[in-house]
């Protein structure tokens, strides 16, 4: 069962877009101005989320928000190649790009690999800039998938028994590295990708029903059987209990509350917050970075920053409608799936619904790797888009 209209007929790849003027008029302008409103206003929450402390530490108050800008530069430099590549040139060498993902999560668990707030998931490659190698494997996993189904559909035939475990199996290595991290919230990440993505490729409903209840097995089996470490059991038990343990496990779901409580409806002002100014709640500037926004700019600004998210998913779900073949269907779809549920989940912990999983929030929270790879994302749905509109 497809969860959007077919494709129409594959388009012949051309390798290229037209002359530069004519892709900047093909564009999604809306998809490409809510990105960089996102972006925008992200730089703002990072500068104030990490000001006072800077200038506490008697160091450089704008640090923080000048590398932030560097990482969006960086990504969108790469992303504008990967809008302008042609997608389906990806068919031949999604092989590759999943190989490369997978080796990057192997070098984590060697001693290249550098553990930060409890996770051993970066490396650490000089002058302060530090490598998220999850964050690519989310990118290989939607382009790797996609080439699996993307035959399957366009001979319209329902992907098989096989060809489901087979997209299973290609998912199961990347999430197995990535657990031994651990980082369950990537892995969550990763779960619901393979969902939407089978989901869209017209999978029987029985198989996915059967996934979310395979998922949420292995997740209490991880719980029971101690994978997890202690930190991260101790997030989950605060979240059933908000009261269990208020200054420990439960401290920053209950300051974020806070924060966001305290902005009323139009906030205290940039660089105002108390609880931001405070560092009352940690890493704010990546994981809880909408608690200066719901704190500073209230639930107007709050509201603001959902509606920008709302557009970046929306234009995703209308290009991958309009996808010129399956394949920029399925990488489109997959893509969305993924902002979906990271934005839901870090929204959600901040305002108590989520349990604390370390997720940042699209496009806003600072970090290279997931600017880069939202970014990067981000030309892939304008690279289909353009695609899907070629004369």
């Amino acid at each position: 069962m497809s969860l959007l209209p077919p494709p129409s007929r594959p388009a012949r790849p051309s390798g290229r877009v037209g002359s530069s003027e004519a892709v900047l008029w093909r564009l999604d302008w809306v998809l490409a101005l809510a990105v960089a409103s996102l972006v925008g206003l992200g730089s703002l929450l990072v500068w104030s989320a990490t000001r006072q402390r800077l200038i506490d530490a008697d160091l450089d108050p704008q640090a923080f928000v000048k590398r932030h800008l560097l990482n969006a530069l960086i990504g969108l430099v790469v992303a504008s190649a990967a809008a302008l590549v042609d997608y389906r040139s990806l068919h031949a060498y999604a092989p590759v790009v999943y190989v490369a993902s997978c080796l990057g999560l192997v070098a984590v668990l060697t001693p290249l690999g550098s553990t930060i707030n409890g996770a051993h998931s970066w490396i650490v490659v000089g002058g302060g800039f530090q490598v998220q190698p999850a964050e690519l494997a989310k990118l290989a996993l939607v382009i790797g998938m996609s080439m699996l189904l993307a035959d399957k559909r366009d001979r319209e035939e329902t992907p098989s028994a096989g060809d489901i475990l087979l997209v299973l199996a290609l998912a199961a290595v990347p999430m197995a590295l990535v657990m031994l991290q651990p980082d369950l919230g990537t892995v969550l990440v990763l779960v619901f990708l393979v969902l939407g993505v089978l989901s869209v490729a017209g999978a029987p409903a029985v198989w996915v029903g059967g996934l979310v209840l395979a998922g949420v097995l292995v997740s209490v089996s991880a719980v029971q059987l101690g994978v997890l470490d202690d930190y991260q059991v101790k997030r989950f038990a605060a979240f059933a209990n908000p009261e269990l343990d208020p200054r420990g496990a439960g401290y920053n779901s209950n300051q974020a509350r806070i924060a966001i409580g305290s902005g009323g409806l139009l906030g205290k002002g940039l660089f105002q917050g108390t609880q931001t100014r405070g560092s009352f709640i940690p890493e704010q500037q990546t994981d809880f970075i909408f608690t200066v926004a719901g704190e500073e700019l209230g639930l107007l600004g709050g509201s603001t920053l959902l509606a920008l998210l709302a557009v970046v998913l929306w234009r995703g779900l209308q290009i991958a409608s309009r996808a010129p073949d399956t394949f920029g269907r399925l990488v489109a779809a997959g893509v969305v799936a993924w902002f979906t549920f990271q934005s839901f989940v870090n929204i959600g912990m901040t305002l108590g619904i989520m349990p604390v999983t370390g997720l940042p929030l699209p496009f806003v929270s600072y970090g290279g790797s997931a600017m880069l790879a939202n970014l990067v994302a981000v030309g892939l749905l304008q690279n289909v888009h353009l695609r899907s509109r070629e004369p």
